[in-house]
């Protein structure tokens, strides 16, 4: 019998082909609204924190920082008392699935990349970038949909959204304070809320870069969800191909849709780049069964 080599499009590729150069970081010694300002200018969902020496001593991420709103602490507490510690770490010339693996085992959305010594974080992987290298990687396949005239006598390969999604959406009601919001959010590990009228019509988002808008706005914790809430509610068909909602969230530079069967108030889960960095393979069944060559897709 053939052995057929059953590799998904990350087989062979390294940590620095894939990375951020740029490592957000602040120094211990920061404020918790230091780190917040942080997030949200450069766009991340975690800053690295040095110490004096600037070595690598620590993680805050935008959970922790919402655990320290919803704890009412001050912006002016040091960062260094919520941190996570130590980071965890990958080197340049790891694989992108060893990396990938010990993401998953340690239940993280990054880790940060050692140069040649032991004390110098030279960039950050992230699911977002794992998505993009997969989306630059299908979008030149001859096989992709997002090239005209290519691919679409072979529609059956495609995946499609409901192959990939978290088949649950949290929501909470316009009405429910922010505190309500934080549980929901740290309860079920998620990075946004649906947010709902009593009608059970979907009205907006609450991630967690709107929580930390209003953290450093002095928001309390008790300011209804409709007063913060993002808007429109960005949606997809659960039918709809996997590589057309990718696309839509790398254009978006948003990091969920929720997901819609027939009717788009019918939201029955949601679609995250974490799920599709998880995938391992690109937008179709054709990187499951090596009818991708890597050296083709990465001309």
């Amino acid at each position: 019998m053939p052995v057929i080599d059953r590799r998904n499009v990350l087989s062979g590729i390294r940590v620095a082909e894939a990375m951020r150069r740029q490592v957000a970081r602040v120094r211990r010694g920061a404020s918790v609204e230091q780190a917040a300002r942080c997030t949200i200018k450069l766009k991340v969902n975690a800053i690295l924190v040095h110490d004096e020496g600037e070595r690598p001593a620590g993680v805050v991420s935008k959970t922790d920082l919402m655990g320290a709103y919803y704890a009412g602490l001050p912006l002016h507490t040091p960062v260094e008392s919520i941190m996570v510690a130590p980071p965890l770490f990958c080197r340049c010339d790891d694989s992108l699935e060893n990396a990938l693996d010990a993401m998953r085992t340690h239940r993280v959305h990054r880790l940060y990349v050692l140069g040649d010594g032991d004390d110098e974080a030279v960039g950050v992987l992230a699911y977002p970038d794992i998505v993009g290298m997969l989306y630059r990687f299908c979008h030149k396949c001859d096989r992709s949909l997002t090239r005209s005239g290519r691919g679409k006598d072979r529609t059956d390969d495609y995946l499609r959204v409901g192959e990939v999604m978290t088949p649950s959406a949290f929501s909470v009601l316009e009405e429910d304070s922010l505190a309500v919001v934080m549980e929901g959010l740290s309860a079920q590990r998620l990075g946004a809320v649906l947010i709902r009228d009593v009608s059970g019509f979907p009205t907006g988002v609450i991630s967690k870069s709107d929580l930390m808008m209003a953290y450093r706005h002095g928001a309390p914790t008790e300011t209804l969800s409709r007063e913060i809430m993002s808007r429109p509610v960005r949606a997809c068909d659960q039918g709809s191909d996997l590589a057309g909602a990718i696309r839509h969230m790398i254009f978006a530079d948003v990091q969920r849709i929720f997901v819609f069967k027939g009717d788009p108030r019918n939201i029955v889960g949601t679609l995250s780049l974490s799920d599709a960095a998880r995938l391992r393979s690109g937008s179709c069944r054709a990187c499951t069964s090596s009818r991708i060559r890597l050296e083709e897709a990465a001309v």
